[in-house]
């Protein structure tokens, strides 16, 4: 019965929403829904819509979450000001407010690099002066922090974290260490320290602005402008004969493998799941195909390659009629395990 507001919740956090009867409520900004749309910071949070969402429903609104950067809307970053703006919201209601931050490393150079007032600052800088906006924080540390696996929570709550104590006991391991091991541990606290350096983000990042290009030159549609770790091509721009129903950014996703062996993602209507209570299909928002990039792995002649196959794809677009419909799903969830096949 509980209400999450926030920008775009990023699957698994919505699904343990979902997953605990409550409701996921998207409050992004609309103008991240025109991927052709050039803006610095289109993952905020619309302030309207928050203010609405707690005056409405404010008994039923136990936080408030941020996601940075917002994965959902297309690696999309967050400003300060609109961080700003949602810790007085939230403030005026009495309510906490948390950020889902596995890409705050990249979000934060952003900030640096388009909002006014940050650009003599250091990436370590803003860091810490948009954490010290929320209450509490998640991460899924393969990231931003840069390591094989794990992720940790922090809190500046006393309440939050004797609580958080017992259920890591009780799943992932003793509180100081949960399921990682001490090899990991060490190499995410070098990964923080190195990922929140300029020139290592920036290198990251024009990597993905490289391939962005490449993408301009073919004509291929993507999210705008190009986020911290991944274009996300506009399927339905590109397989405009592939109905809403057959899956479009999951398509184009199995066309581009079968093309040249590139793994992407769909980031749309499959990853959107059902609706709670209607069981119908969630259509209403982004169907993106996300070609991810993995830090310190590929070079730009490896993104020539992605943008030549994608453009293969895109020449014969006319000839895609026909996507792929649902054999086997999860109740929650899906997309991680649903099995297809192609119409």
């Amino acid at each position: 019965g509980d209400i999450v507001p926030g920008n775009s919740h990023f699957d698994t956090t919505k699904g343990h929403i979902e997953g605990r009867r409550a409701l996921a409520l998207d409050c992004t900004i609309d103008e991240a829904k025109q991927t052709q749309l050039e803006i610095p910071f289109k993952g905020n949070v619309d302030p309207k819509k928050l203010e609405k969402a707690l005056q409405e429903h404010s008994e039923r609104i136990p936080f408030v979450i941020v996601t940075i950067t917002n994965n959902t809307a297309g690696g999309q970053p967050v400003s300060m000001q609109n961080l700003r703006e949602v810790r007085a919201i939230a403030d005026k209601y009495g309510k906490p407010v948390l950020f889902d931050s596995a890409r705050f490393a990249e979000n934060a150079y952003f900030i640096k690099m388009r909002e006014e007032g940050y650009r003599n600052k250091s990436i370590k800088e803003i860091t810490r002066e948009m954490f010290d906006l929320a209450d509490g924080m998640t991460m899924s540390a393969k990231k931003d922090g840069i390591v094989n696996m794990g992720g940790f929570i922090a809190t500046r709550r006393k309440d939050w974290y004797e609580g958080a104590k017992g259920f890591c006991v009780q799943f992932e391991g003793y509180l100081t260490y949960g399921g990682m091991n001490g090899r990991d541990m060490n190499a995410l606290a070098i990964g923080l320290d190195e990922n929140t350096e300029f020139n290592n983000l920036e290198t990251r990042i024009h990597q993905v602005g490289y391939l962005a290009m490449k993408l301009d030159e073919y004509g291929i549609p993507y999210q705008r402008p190009a986020g911290g770790h991944a274009i996300f091509v506009d399927a339905p721009k590109v397989l405009t004969h592939v109905p809403k129903e057959e899956f479009p950014a999951q398509t184009l996703t199995a066309e581009l493998y079968l093309e040249a062996g590139i793994r992407g993602c769909e980031i749309g209507y499959l990853l959107a799941d059902r609706d709670p209570v209607t069981r119908e299909n969630r259509f209403n928002g982004l169907d993106l195909l996300r070609l991810a990039i993995p830090r310190r792995v590929y070079t730009n002649n490896h993104m020539d390659v992605v943008a030549a196959a994608l453009k293969n794809v895109y020449d014969k677009r006319e000839s895609i009629t026909r996507g792929v419909r649902i054999t086997w799903e999860a109740p929650l969830m899906r997309h991680f395990t649903v099995q297809l096949e192609r119409l």
